[in-house]
Formats: C-alpha cells, sequence, structure tokens
C-alpha cells in the first residue's frame, strides 16, 4: 500500500467513515478494512449507514473525539450565535468566537473544516455504497433514490455551512471570491487520495452552484418520509430558499417557497420546541436522544441552558437584543421562551437538561415564510411581504397588539423583516448568515458590537438604560470577517496552501 505521510482532512476522512468501522481521525487505515460488499450487503446495513451519516453530522468530531455537535449539532448553532452577537458568551468556552480572535490554529474553527469534511467524505462513501447495493439488488430503485435524496441535501447543507463559515458572500464578487473545495470523491482508499487532493476551493458561484444541482436532484428523487429528522424533499425546497436569498435570486425565493403546501405556521412560537416532531413548522432538526447526543459541551440545554434549571450557563441572551424596542414586553417569545436568573437571561428553548434530547432545529417553514417576505418586498411588493411578516409576528404578541403597517415601520418593511429573524431564531444561530449576506450586500457594515465579553454578571443590565461597555465589532472590511483554512489544512495540503484567505 501506497504511504501516505499527510494528516490532512482528506487522511483524515479517510477514518470512521462506516457505520461497522471507525479510528483515531489521523489513522491512516482505509475504510475498505469492512469492504464495501460487506458494508453494504443487506438492507439493514444499507440503512445502518443512512442513519450514521446523520449521527456523524448530529454528534460531529472535536479534537479526537465525537459528541461536540459540529458540523450541524448545538456546537455550529451556538458557533452562528457567537458570531452575530445577539447571544451572549458569559464564559471562556466560546470567547475566541465571540470576540472575533480566531487565527488558522484556533480549535472550533479547525473542528468545523474538519467535521464538516469527514461528514462530506461520510456522505460521498454511502452514495458510491448505495450504487452497489443497487446493482447487487440488496435495495429497490425506490430506496436508492430516497436514500440518494437525503445524501445530496446533507452534501448540500455541509457546503453551504463551509462557505458561509470560510468565504464571502455570494453578493461580493460571487465569480472572483473564493469559495470551498465542492468535494463529490469518495476517499475510500488511500489510492484516492491524491485525486481528492487535486479540488481546488473554486469561486463563491461554483459552490452556490453545485450545492443547487445536489438539491434539485434531492428535491427530485426524494421523499417526505421522517419528517423533520431526515431530510425530505421539502427539507430540499425549504433550504433552496435561503440559499436563493443569498444569491439574491427573489423569483427563486419565491418558486421555491410557493411549492411547500404541507407546512403552515405552529399555532404559538413554543409549539415547534413543545412537540418538535408534533407540529407543522419544524421541516428538518437532528435528533436527539438520551443514548445519543451531543455531550454535555455539545447539548444545546447544557450550553443554553439556565444555570438555576441545569444548565450550565455558558451563553445567555445579550442585553442588547433583550432591550430592542422592536421585541414588545409582551411577546410570548420572551414571556415563555426565556427563563431568568440572577445573572441574566437565558433560552427557554431547549429543556433537556438531563437527557440532553432537544433536537437542533435547522430548517423551520417560519423562517420560509420570512425569506419570502424578503423576497416580495425586495420585488417591490410590500404588501404581501407585510402580511407574511405579521403572520410570523401576531402568534406572538396577545391579542389586540396592531399588526405591523408600512407607517409601523419607519425604518421599513425590510428592516422590519431582519429585526422580526433576529427574535424568532434568538438561540438557533440564523442571524449571523444573514449578518454574512447583508454585509457583502453593503447594506450592513459587518458583524455589529456586542455587550463585551463576560462583562454582564447581573440581571440589573439588563434593564433599559444600563450602561452596556461594547467591544467585538468586525467591520466587513476586515480579514476577520471569515475564517481561515485550518493551519493543519493548509501545513499539509499545498494547493489549499496557496488559496488561504487573505490576512491570514
Amino acid at each position: 500500500m501506497k504511504i501516505i505521510k499527510q494528516r490532512n482532512i482528506l487522511t483524515a476522512a479517510i477514518s470512521a467513515l462506516l457505520l461497522f468501522g471507525s479510528c483515531d481521525v489521523t489513522d491512516q487505515s482505509p475504510v475498505t478494512l469492512v469492504p464495501e460488499e460487506e458494508a453494504f450487503a443487506d438492507a439493514g446495513k444499507v440503512l445502518g449507514n443512512i442513519l450514521g451519516v446523520y449521527d456523524a453530522a448530529q454528534r460531529g468530531f472535536y479534537l479526537g473525539a465525537p459528541d461536540r455537535g459540529y458540523p450541524f449539532g448545538a456546537a455550529s448553532i451556538q458557533q452562528g450565535d457567537m458570531r452575530s452577537g445577539d447571544m451572549y458568551n458569559d464564559q471562556l468556552f466560546y470567547e475566541i468566537t465571540y470576540i472575533g480572535g480566531w487565527t488558522p490554529s484556533t480549535a472550533n474553527q479547525e473542528g468545523m473544516w474538519i467535521g464538516t469534511y469527514r461528514l462530506i467524505n461520510r456522505i460521498n462513501v454511502v452514495l458510491e455504497g448505495l450504487q452497489t447495493a443497487l446493482a447487487n439488488g440488496v435495495i429497490d430503485q425506490e430506496e436508492h433514490d430516497s436514500y440518494r435524496a437525503e445524501m445530496l441535501f446533507l452534501r448540500a447543507f455541509s457546503h453551504w455551512q463551509l462557505v458561509t463559515d470560510f468565504a464571502r458572500p455570494y453578493a461580493d464578487n460571487p465569480s472572483g471570491n473564493l469559495g470551498v473545495p465542492y468535494r463529490d470523491i469518495p476517499i475510500s482508499n488511500t489510492e484516492r487520495l491524491d485525486q481528492a487532493a487535486d479540488v481546488g476551493r473554486g469561486t463563491v458561484e461554483e459552490v452556490y452552484t453545485r450545492i443547487l444541482q445536489d438539491l434539485d436532484e434531492a428535491e427530485q428523487l426524494g421523499t417526505e418520509a421522517g419528517i423533520p429528522f431526515r431530510a425530505s424533499r421539502s427539507a430540499a425546497i425549504a433550504f433552496k430558499t435561503r440559499v436563493k436569498l443569498h444569491q439574491l435570486d427573489w423569483a427563486g425565493v419565491l418558486e421555491e417557497a410557493a411549492k411547500l403546501t404541507n407546512f403552515e405556521l405552529a399555532a404559538t412560537p413554543m409549539a415547534p420546541f413543545d412537540s418538535p416532531d408534533g407540529n407543522p413548522e419544524s421541516i428538518f432538526s437532528l435528533n436527539n436522544t438520551a443514548e445519543s447526543n451531543p455531550g454535555v459541551n455539545g447539548a444545546l440545554p447544557a450550553m443554553y441552558g439556565n444555570p438555576a434549571l441545569g444548565g450550565r450557563g455558558l451563553v445567555k441572551i445579550s442585553p442588547l437584543i433583550w432591550n430592542e424596542p422592536f421585541w414588545l414586553e409582551e411577546d410570548l417569545r420572551r414571556t415563555e421562551l426565556t427563563t431568568s436568573s440572577p445573572d441574566g437571561y437565558y433560552t427557554g428553548k431547549y429543556t433537556g437538561y438531563i437527557n440532553r434530547d432537544d433536537p437542533a432545529p435547522l430548517i423551520r417553514y417560519a423562517e420560509v415564510v420570512l425569506n419570502t417576505a424578503e423576497a416580495h418586498a425586495r420585488l417591490g411588493d410590500e404588501a404581501t411581504a407585510l402580511t407574511l411578516l405579521n403572520s410570523v409576528r401576531d402568534r406572538s404578541t396577545p391579542e389586540g397588539t396592531p399588526s405591523y403597517d408600512a407607517g409601523a415601520l419607519p425604518d421599513g418593511v425590510i428592516q422590519g423583516i431582519w429585526n422580526e429573524k433576529r427574535v424568532e431564531f434568538l438561540a438557533e444561530g440564523l442571524w449571523w448568515y444573514d449578518i454574512h449576506r447583508l454585509s457583502g450586500m453593503g447594506e450592513l457594515p459587518g458583524i455589529p458590537p456586542k455587550a463585551a465579553s463576560r462583562s454582564i454578571s447581573s440581571i440589573e443590565q439588563y434593564e433599559p438604560g444600563a450602561s452596556i461597555t461594547l467591544d467585538h465589532s468586525v467591520p466587513y472590511s476586515s480579514h476577520l470577517f471569515v475564517w481561515p483554512i485550518p493551519l493543519q489544512e493548509i501545513v499539509n495540503n499545498p494547493l489549499l496552501a496557496g488559496q488561504q484567505n487573505p490576512g491570514y
């Protein structure tokens, strides 16, 4: 066997890929220690490998061990919230992300890159195995297509996560700015390493083109089975509303949203969290159970949870968003989806403090509604935009609270939609992606000032007019606006070493 000395993400991707074999992240042993004909030898093993991909997405990999929540578990949601600043860093745990102090050797950013590409390679190995299983009669065409759709959705989602973390926004020179490597080569043995290493970053536009190709095929082949914990046809469609919003394809957003006729807003903003798989709004979430969860260091209720209720109290609500005038005092998202302690306010969305079994919410219909509202507003139809905006807001306000009209939004309907997103998806990590998009459009100046890290220690600091020290803004012009390609990758991959983000 060819000796491989590089210990970059490509060699790391060989290990721990299939449900039936695992090893250390830098192990050079190929996944073919479990022969493909065995790994996909019967329908049960095929399903096991599909579920293993979801497990990899949920539990992730960090510093040589699972259970941290990368790429799509708790840790990635917290990373988004720490970048945006509406959630507040109260401890050292996420301080580097909160203050914008990352470097190419920062562990959290490296964990995101490595964990996501490990997942992508696992997806590619399973996609190849599905073809083998179909050819051998282990699964039929319908099963193959359904499984393939799930894998394509997850591959698209993974690359989109990477391109928004490690590259400039689509709105800013998409054909000129570097994206991320779009990997579709299954590295199931060392002979494929050189081929995979030849895949460079491409442009942001090229990455988005590949993302939409995967999502279009996932829509075509997918089913609605397993909602919200399996990637359905609707998940692919809903995710395209987010992708096309970032592309400034307003008409495309409306076209995709019109296909989603089997979802609606839940009656209350609490329902998607009180009953995550029993409400009409949850489109795609990663499931957690007492038997399989992201561990205390990656669990949503642990990280975000009020210490008075059993959480660790590492991340709480920022007093800045708490005192925004657009977040009404009587809003149910303030009164029913938050908790208080002497040191501040915490989200109440995640409450499984013992079993750590809260799902990680990744796509809700409320996002589709607000994406659609913005697309209508961009195209000049403010009346429809207002109707959609009010449909999300009004379910959270007491009876008799006036709905928005144009006169009640002095900064405009689009600003009102952004404000609503910040409240609706607080502690779900989504506001960072809008900061990324809108900064690239020139409509935001970058990451805004935040409450200074570890400076909020009393609930009195949430009172209107309280003195809050501001810090940690990152202008869009700064190289720190995007994460660097990790040092581990740069040192060992000559191609990507020449494609590092400027400034690092």
